[in-house]
């Protein structure tokens, strides 16, 4: 038997995404934020207002990064989410993670994050269905340690975590259940 549940943010999982500028200073900004996704096969959309810093710097700095935050940072990326660098400008800092120049874009890459999306500023949009960041991926870096000799990232060597819309919590992806495009030619 079903049970209605009312309107809520239902799409679980939800990648939480580590979104990195530079503040007007050069010092490092980052926030966390979930709702983000793919595009198409070359750019992400983040469903970020224009109150937030990162925003602002972006918009200023046409470049931004996106790295997918992992369960060994958990307690540094929900605090880079629930600190606003609007009021607390040297937040990167007190997480203790470091931050290296991307070579393609005007922005960090932060080195303890597996996998990070080096973006170029295409877009912002604001209307009465939804605002955001629209960015194109010029490259993709990872640590040697999640790469495969093909150079193909190893999704389980990740670690990345997922933001649960339900109940507000964190949770570990892993295990591969199943090959895409592939398994389901099992029905035809």
């Amino acid at each position: 038997m079903r049970k209605d549940l009312g309107k809520k943010p239902a799409i679980f999982p939800m990648p939480v995404l580590m979104v990195a500028t530079y503040n007007e200073d050069g010092s490092v900004d980052c926030m966390n934020a979930a709702w983000g996704m793919m595009v198409d096969m070359g750019r992400v959309a983040l469903n970020l207002t224009e109150s937030h810093k990162t925003v602002k710097n972006i918009k200023e700095r046409k470049a931004f990064t996106v790295a997918l935050a992992d369960s060994r940072h958990v307690v540094e990326s929900d605090y880079l989410g629930i600190v606003s660098g609007n009021s607390v400008s040297d937040k990167f800092e007190k997480t203790g993670l470091t931050a290296v120049k991307s070579n393609f874009v005007d922005a960090p890459i932060i080195e303890e994050y597996p996998v990070t999306m080096e973006c170029r500023f295409v877009e912002y949009q604001d209307s009465e269905n939804g605002c955001g960041v629209i960015g194109e991926i010029v490259n993709v870096s990872a640590d040697e340690s999640v790469i495969d000799e093909n150079g193909n990232v190893i999704v389980e060597k990740l670690d990345t975590i997922m933001y649960d819309t339900f109940n507000h919590g964190y949770y570990k992806v892993g295990e591969k259940v199943g090959q895409a495009f592939s398994d389901g030619k099992n029905l035809k």
